[in-house]
């Protein structure tokens, strides 16, 4: 989970995990929070909760994540924000659909189930714009490129580019989507999943992080 000034949201986006499930199963859980250098109480809750917290002082949505998954020692991985949008009480469920399925991969779709005041007008529009440039560029058929929730293989992330050439900002998401949905050697799929109304600040800037969201799905056909 990346994190900044996100006190509000992360006791909470923790708490939701259903460890009950995990011990019952036998499943080991490791909670990671990758902090940009937060002001307020968001570290020591995340602690407290049994998190690891590892601070990188370098700010970027992507540059979290970079510095982040390498710490990860499990063999199943799982993203997503500490806002508590995203569905953490569902991440076992999800976990299975990928075991029974035998993914590699796996994003999630938001708009399956949006709850209400959790996504501006504005932001969905934006998000549909960049959603249909991913699929036409990229022939990737996917309704949400821009979801920050992932379930996937450790061993996924050796089958495409080095976690280090990603983008180290908020182009990371649909990246890491171009990259798992176009390689011959990864089986991906998108489930429906909800997005919950946020707790603390927005921080995203819907114009600026979507249209440099867009440039980038451009650069990146032309590189690929």
């Amino acid at each position: 989970m990346p994190t900044l000034n996100e006190e509000k949201g992360v006791g909470k986006t923790i708490d939701s995990i259903n460890r009950e499930f995990f011990r019952k199963n036998n499943w080991e859980l490791e909670i990671i929070v990758v902090d940009g250098g937060s002001k307020d109480k968001t570290c020591e809750i995340a602690r407290t909760r049994g998190a690891k917290v590892v601070v990188e002082k370098r700010r970027g949505y992507g540059r979290a994540y970079k510095t982040g998954i390498p710490h990860a020692t499990g063999d199943v991985i799982v993203t997503g924000d500490a806002d508590a949008t995203y569905p953490f009480d569902k991440v076992h469920e999800y976990i299975e659909i990928l075991l029974k399925e035998h993914l590699d991969f796996i994003t999630t779709n938001r708009f399956a189930k949006l709850k209400h005041g959790s996504m501006s007008i504005k932001h969905r529009f934006g998000n549909m714009i960049l959603a249909f440039a991913l699929r036409i560029l990229f022939c990737i058929n996917i309704k949400d490129s821009q979801s920050g929730m992932w379930i996937f293989k450790r061993d996924a992330l050796k089958k495409i580019q080095p976690l280090e050439d990603f983008d180290d900002g908020m182009p990371f998401s649909e990246e890491i989507k171009i990259e798992m949905f176009t390689s011959p050697d990864i089986k991906a799929r998108e489930i429906p999943s909800t997005l919950y109304t946020r707790e603390g600040e927005v921080k995203l800037q819907s114009f600026r992080d979507g249209w440099k969201n867009l440039k980038f799905l451009f650069k990146k056909r032309v590189t690929l």
